[in-house]
């Protein structure tokens, strides 16, 4: 038994449903209506490129109950017609993994607005570009650290920060390469699409790096850095004061993958840290 999709629904009362793209919709878009955020919105439907929606393609629109941590398990709500065959099917997982990690419900009767955990097959993978990048964090930058830099403790300051796009998609996840280097988080975007200030600061540089292109870094409270790389053009000057959301430069286009590409990067005292554990 197949889901039913619709997206005749009235307002923007499309969370916790199917929905089938229209001309003009983008995921930034349906995000939005759906109040949620762009993130987990591209976490359930694993394998959509927001640069290629087609029209009348399916998308699932998640519920506040819901959960998609980047390794999974799924924290799922069951939708009308729902089978472990169809849910399976969209998490690219497989009904008896649905069902060993749901013994105590059987899959016949399932009921709607219930809450079951959907596994993924295997386990997750960081996807890094070819070649490898060093990320600044300060002035005098230095090149990324061992994977055992990653998690640390941060300050309660270092909470809910903004995406520092509006319309994204991550096309690289921070975490080590196959060879072990710690690499940033890349996000793919669109044409003139500018990046944001993830929470307030001061502007400590604005300029060129090798290999980078346009930089800026924010430091924020807490001994907090914020790095926008791979950008185009320059939109503040160094010692500018900044709020959260203001523009900071224009992304530019990647010759290689003709993208345009967003290098993203956290540090705290100059130690690069997981941005998921700060952005919501």
């Amino acid at each position: 038994m197949s889901v039913s999709s619709s997206n005749n629904l009235a307002g923007n009362n499309i969370s916790g449903n199917w929905v089938v793209v229209r001309r003009g919709d983008t995921l930034g878009k349906l995000a939005s209506r759906a109040n949620v955020p762009l993130e987990r919105l591209q976490r359930f439907n694993p394998g959509v490129d927001s640069h290629r929606l087609t029209v009348g393609q399916r998308l699932l629109m998640p519920t506040q109950q819901e959960r998609a941590p980047s390794g999974g398990p799924y924290r799922y709500q069951v939708r009308p017609g729902d089978t472990y065959s169809a849910i399976a099917r969209h998490f690219a997982t497989t009904p008896a993994r649905i069902q060993q990690a749901n013994s105590g419900i059987s899959p016949t009767q399932l009921r709607i607005g219930q809450v079951i955990s959907v596994p993924l097959r295997g386990t997750s993978t960081i996807t890094a570009s070819s070649g490898s990048r060093t990320t600044p964090s300060q002035r005098n930058t230095t090149s990324p650290t061992p994977a055992a830099s990653i998690n640390m403790d941060l300050p309660a300051s270092a909470r809910q920060w903004a995406w520092p796009l509006n319309d994204y998609r991550i096309v690289r996840r921070f975490g080590p390469d196959s060879r072990g280097t710690l690499q940033p988080m890349l996000l793919a975007t669109e044409a003139g699409a500018k990046a944001l200030a993830v929470a307030p600061g001061e502007v400590r540089f604005a300029s060129t790096m090798r290999q980078l292109g346009q930089v800026v870094i924010v430091h924020h409270d807490n001994n907090l850095q914020s790095v926008y790389a791979l950008c185009d053009k320059l939109l503040v000057k160094e010692s500018t004061t900044v709020s959260r959301g203001d523009p900071l430069c224009e992304v530019g286009q990647s010759v290689t993958s003709q993208r345009y590409d967003l290098l993203f990067d956290l540090r705290q005292a100059g130690k690069p840290i997981d941005p998921r554990q700060v952005l919501k």
